[in-house]
Formats: C-alpha cells, sequence, structure tokens
C-alpha cells in the first residue's frame, strides 16, 4: 500500500491541506488504488504548503503548493508512483533548502506523523528519556551544562542552571513549566513543534521531571494556537496510554503528570514570571525577581521554566550524548537554532542551523531575497522588540554575544524582512505603540515611558527635529532598558533606538541623530 503524506499543520490547513487529503483519499478509492493518507507535521517550508508527498523505492517524492483541484492531474501522472508533473520536486530530503540544514531538534518534523507513538519510538523517541531513568540527577543537570543548552526563549540563560538549583530546593513539590505563549512576530518555531512532533515535547518536560524531582507539568499555549492545544491534548493522552505518563514513567517508580494549560491573549503572559500569574488563575502581572520562580515559582514552589525549543531540545541532549550536542555552535552558543524566516520574502519557513549562520546567508540563501524583488533594506531579529540590523550588520555570526555586543538580540530566532519601500520610523513608532498596549502596567519606566515615546516619535516625524526632541527621545528609552521590571519595557527601545541610529533620514534627520544633538 502507497504511502501519502498530506501535512496537518496550522499552515498547510490554511492553504487547504484537509480538502486535499480528503480528495487524495477519494480519488485513491474512484481509481481502485490503494493508498495511505498520512496526515505528517510540516517540513518547514511553508511557500511550498500543502506539500503533498509520497513513499516511493526513490525516497519520499515531494509536489508542492498542491490544491484539491490538482489531484485527479496528479493521479493521471502517476502520483502513487512518484510520477513526473509540473508541481513535482523529486526527493524531499535531497532538496538544498533542507539538504544543508543540521536538524537535531527538528530531525523528526515533517517525516512522522505527529500522533503515532509508533512512529515516534521508530525514529528514535525515548531514547533520552530511557537514559535519563538511568542517569543520577547530579550528573544529568551536569550533562545539561556540558551540552552549553541555554534557554530558546530569548533570554539564553543556561537550562542546566535551572534544572540544578530546582532539584536542589527542598519543597513538598516542584513543577515544569513550559512557556509556549508564542507571541514574537514572525516566529512560528513552537507551534511546529507542538503541532508536528508533540511527544519530543512530552519527552523533555518529562526527563525535565525525574532530573529535579518534580511530578507535575504544564504547557501554557495561547490561545490563538488552537490546533496545537487539541494536537497537544491528543498526544497527552496517549503517552499516557502507552505508560509514559503516570504514576510509573515507562514502568519506573518515577511519577509525572501533564496538562495543557490555555494563555488568554497576553502579550506580556510571555514574561515568565507574568506566565506564573496567569497559570495561577490571576491576572498576567510581572513579579518582582528576587526570588526567582526556580525556588519560589508556580504555587510558591520551585519551578523549571522553559520555553518549547529548549525542552524539546533535550531528548536529543540525552540520548546522544552532552558532546555531541555542544560540538555544534560557535563560543557560548552551542547546538542549533531552529530560524524562523518571515516577513517580505520568497521562501518563508523555518531553518535549523548550528549558531553562526549569518543574517546574509538565511536571507538570500534560505530566504532566497524579498518577494517584492526589491532590495532587502532592514531585518528585526528578536521578535517586535528586537532591533533592526541594516545590511551592514548582515554579516555578524548568529551567536548570543555577538549580536549582543552590537546592541541587537537573537532572541526567539524569528527574523523579518524589509525592502527598501518601509519606513523604519513608523516601524519604531509601532514598536513603542505595541509596548504601551501590551504593557501590564506594573512598572511606571514600561507604563508611563511607552505611552510618552510614541507622543515623542510622532512629534519628531511631524517636522520637530531638534536636538532637544532627539535626546528626549534618546533619554526616555534610557530610562526604560535601565528601569524596566521585565523585557517587555526594556527591550522597547531596541527597535526605536536601532531605527534612529542607522536609519535617520526616516525621521527626517540628515545625519545620525546622536552627532547631531552633539
Amino acid at each position: 500500500m502507497t504511502r501519502i503524506y498530506v501535512p496537518c499543520d496550522s499552515s498547510a490547513l490554511a492553504l487547504g491541506a484537509d480538502r486535499v487529503a480528503l480528495a487524495v483519499a477519494a480519488e485513491a478509492q474512484k481509481r481502485g488504488i490503494e493508498v495511505e493518507v498520512v496526515r505528517n507535521g510540516s517540513r518547514g517550508m511553508l511557500w511550498l504548503e500543502p506539500l503533498v508527498e509520497v513513499e516511493t523505492a526513490e525516497g519520499r517524492i515531494g509536489y508542492s503548493n498542491v490544491d484539491e483541484d490538482d489531484v485527479a492531474a496528479l493521479f493521471d501522472a502517476d502520483l502513487a508512483n512518484g510520477g513526473a508533473h509540473e508541481k513535482r520536486l523529486g526527493v524531499v530530503d535531497t532538496l538544498p533548502w533542507l539538504a544543508k540544514q543540521q536538524r537535531l531538534t527538528f530531525a523528526r518534523i515533517g517525516i512522522t506523523d505527529p500522533l503515532s507513538t509508533d512512529d515516534y519510538v521508530k525514529h528514535g523517541g525515548l531514547e533520552g528519556l530511557r537514559k535519563a531513568l538511568e542517569t543520577d540527577g547530579d550528573a544529568a543537570c551536569e550533562a545539561l551544562l556540558e551540552s552549553g543548552l541555554r534557554g530558546r526563549g530569548g533570554a539564553a540563560f543556561p537550562a542546566g542552571i535551572k534544572w540544578r538549583t530546582v532539584r536542589a530546593a527542598k519543597a513538598p513539590q516542584k513543577y515544569i513549566v513550559c512557556n509556549a505563549d508564542e507571541g514574537d512576530s514572525g516566529t512560528f518555531s513552537d507551534r511546529l513543534v507542538m503541532e508536528s512532533d508533540p511527544y519530543m515535547l512530552i519527552e523533555g518536560m518529562i526527563i525535565a521531571g525525574i532530573v529535579t524531582g518534580a511530578t507535575k507539568g504544564y504547557i501554557y499555549v495561547r490561545s490563538e494556537y488552537p490546533h496545537s492545544i487539541a494536537t497537544l491534548n491528543r498526544a497527552i493522552d496517549q503517552a499516557r496510554d502507552a505508560g509514559w505518563l503516570g504514576k510509573s514513567v515507562l514502568g519506573s517508580d518515577k511519577v509525572f503528570e501533564l496538562e495543557v494549560a490555555k494563555g488568554a491573549g497576553s502579550y506580556v503572559c510571555g514574561e515568565e514570571t507574568a506566565l506564573l500569574e496567569s497559570l495561577e488563575g490571576k491576572r498576567g502581572v510581572v513579579r518582582a525577581k528576587p526570588p526567582v520562580p526556580a525556588l519560589v515559582g508556580l504555587f510558591g514552589q520551585p519551578t523549571v521554566i522553559n520555553n518549547v525549543i529548549t525542552l524539546a531540545t533535550v531528548p536529543i541532549i540525552f540520548a546522544k550524548g552532552a558532546a555531541f550536542y555542544r560540538d555544534f555552535g560557535m563560543g557560548r552558543s552551542r547546538g542549533t537554532l531552529p530560524f524562523q524566516i518571515a516577513g517580505n520574502v520568497k521562501q518563508g519557513g523555518l531553518v535549523e542551523l548550528a549558531f553562526g549562520v549569518t543574517l546574509r546567508e538565511l536571507i538570500y540563501e534560505y530566504g532566497g531575497g524579498t518577494a517584492s524583488g526589491r532590495p532587502a533594506r532592514a531585518a528585526q531579529v528578536g521578535g517586535p522588540l528586537g532591533t533592526y540590523l541594516p545590511q551592514s550588520q548582515w554579516d555578524i555570526p548568529m551567536d548570543y554575544e555577538a549580536y549582543a555586543a552590537v546592541g541587537a538580540v537573537v532572541g526567539h530566532g524569528g527574523i523579518v524582512i524589509h525592502d527598501d519601500t518601509s519606513n523604519l520610523a513608523d516601524l519604531a513608532q509601532y514598536a513603542m505603540h505595541f509596548c504601551a498596549v501590551e504593557s501590564c502596567g506594573k512598572c511606571t519606566p514600561c507604563r508611563i515611558g511607552s505611552t510618552r515615546g510614541v507622543e515623542v516619535i510622532a512629534k519628531i516625524r511631524a517636522g520637530d527635529t531638534s536636538p532637544k526632541q532627539v535626546t528626549l527621545l534618546r533619554d526616555l528609552c534610557d530610562t526604560m532598558v535601565s528601569g524596566s521590571l521585565c523585557a517587555m519595557g526594556g527591550m522597547t527601545p531596541y527597535p526605536v533606538l536601532s531605527a534612529l541610529d542607522h536609519f535617520p533620514e526616516d525621521f527626517g534627520l540628515s545625519q545620525k541623530p546622536s552627532q547631531k544633538a552633539a
């Protein structure tokens, strides 16, 4: 029986993948051809969705941008045997866009049925969990530190330190919380994991629980991800039925339970302490630190909070060893990061590569340049509060420290590309407005600073380009960076200052504001 794969993640569904799957099954039945339609995840080549794949002796043959109206013609062209057609791409694994990547965390994504426990195990699933069950907890924390894994949510804090702190804490209850409140513009790696390989995240959370002594986990998912929530709930039920969760994890004496919690659409709840407040049923407001959540977290108990990619990467580290993962990357940025290419780009999608790749490579070798065909002018890296990098900074290696040295952030790996028609002053004003709307309101620099920032930028754009206004804007940004309780207010100035520094002409300034003010 021929297996035909039709993706089931949100991006493919939005483009009619469900209708394509039904059409494939119906057409095969009409022609008396035995096929099994498998709903796999997305390979990350979002500009090719729906990407239909057919299992052949040669490998999985792909057909791009398939519409339900194409299905009959594809069968006429011998789809079931990988026949020639204008939409035929060839063997998907050999496509340069995929073949050049270092897929570690995303090794199974797009290949397996996301909800098949058999598929998961067949492709290396549970190897990390089995090894974790045989490893002393202290040694496991050290292995995580040795791997160099840092938080992939943006803060880049060493995961092993968090785990070691929670493990050492004395408490009647400990928790593992997965931050899946993926709210940054241009980011979708968390969603792809949850919809295309949920067991990888579940396995990572179980390992975290076993190592730290936590027996309960929560995945906090933004409400805008209904398909992710549905997939996770089904996967958790099946994992429990398979004996991976519950009172005896894989037949051991370890206990771990897991459930999904739905957020209410607040951007600031992506900040770990605001997330905890929301998870406890309160308003999502940032907590002052210390104490840190690793000591006083959910319901006042020691809590590991990591984002989806961090936890989903844990299984491969335990399965293959710390040294294997550490050998990818550069400097203190070890391993790989799923870069998400979005905005004005021909080939939007997810690319997993080792740290050290440059923005120029990502934009042109993987993104294919702008969708408009016009010259790319700026790229915002790290979400709506990330800096706008001009072309002069596109050859800096993607590395946490290298980016920090120029006032930029790698963040969650989201990249939004803008061509030469974009107005950076307009985008900077939007960043300030975004902060004013989304601020939890707890601290004055963020609550008031963002509102005043919108007003000052508006005055400059209206023609008041005096040194007084520019200096006021810079002072305001400095106050927000230094005085805000969390990264919401602390990072809002990043896009504003980068736009001022690198694109002064968009503000009506003839030269860099710092030079004019001097």
